[in-house]
């Protein structure tokens, strides 16, 4: 076997730590044919659109 980064004894260390916060309840996500319709409004419809028309998947907030 291939040589370890550090011992063993320290993994899970920092989840081992960290407090404990219980699941919040949430309404359901669409599925479906409903998902790809919010997919599309998202997308193409209220997307602003840059110069020439074009569009970006992941935006950088213009200031």
């Amino acid at each position: 076997m291939g040589k370890v980064h550090g011992s063993l004894a320290r993994a899970g260390k920092v989840r081992g730590q960290t407090p404990k916060v219980a699941k919040q309840e949430k309404p359901k996500t669409p599925k479906g044919r409903a998902l790809k319709r919010i997919k599309y409004n998202r997308r193409f419809v209220t997307a602003a659109t840059l110069v020439g028309g074009k569009r970006r998947m992941n935006p950088n907030p213009t200031s």
